[in-house]
């Protein structure tokens, strides 16, 4: 006899993103982000403008009146699969929509990396420090959706697409490459790409490539 009812929920509801929340964070990393933007210097780290960023995020979240939602600061990931004191990772930047409250494995994840034009190494990190992390289901283990977020620091913006995408092809296969959709009118580009996540479940990931080169930087050239 089967204990399932005809109406019991498949997977993880608390992993799962609707298309509005998809939307929402989407909105919210882009609007934070420009609003931070008068406040980088030049040569400032990917810690320091993400903390800028989570702050805009915050005022931005709170001017848009969101209270199905909450931003956390740089989370740490414990390995719960031991009894040290070992940690899988720092992740950004999370949220939580109301769906998500009270599961403390039910988060959603924004990665972010500074990337420019030309520079190998930096857009090497993208994909090796930060989408392999959610490949290897170090971050967001079992979610439906991960975010990666983009500081461009040196344009054209295509060049860094071209450059991440032909990365992630090469060391995750075709079927990973990234597909351009729907952009934000904050955003120089938003990319969607289907990885396998500890060989078996399907992660999404969305990406998010905005303009952070601070504005001192553009009047002084």
């Amino acid at each position: 006899m089967s204990l399932l009812t005809p109406d019991a929920p498949f997977g993880h509801p608390a992993f799962a993103l609707s298309d509005d929340q998809i939307a929402t964070v989407v909105d919210l990393v882009c609007r934070g982000c420009d609003a931070a933007r008068p406040d980088l210097t030049t040569g400032m780290l990917e810690v320091p403008i993400t903390i800028v960023v989570r702050k805009a995020m915050r005022r931005v979240k709170k001017t848009l009146g969101l209270t199905n939602l909450q931003i956390r600061g740089e989370v740490e990931l414990e390995d719960m699969s031991t009894n040290d004191s070992a940690l899988l990772g720092r992740i950004d930047i999370t949220l939580q929509f109301l769906h998500q409250f009270g599961d403390e494995d039910a988060y959603v994840a924004v990665e972010c990396k500074r990337v420019q034009a030309g520079d190998s190494t930096l857009n090497g990190s993208y994909v090796a420090k930060g989408v392999d992390r959610f490949v290897t289901s170090q971050y967001a283990a079992g979610h439906d959706w991960g975010f990666m977020l983009g500081y461009i620091l040196a344009l054209p913006a295509s060049d860094v697409v071209e450059a991440i995408d032909a990365r992630i092809r090469k060391t995750y296969g075709e079927s990973a490459g990234l597909t351009p959709q729907a952009s934000h009118a904050l955003s120089l580009a938003v990319l969607e790409g289907a990885l396998t996540q500890s060989g078996s479940h399907t992660i999404r990931l969305k990406h998010i490539f905005v303009d952070m080169i601070p504005a001192a930087q553009i009047k002084a050239t």
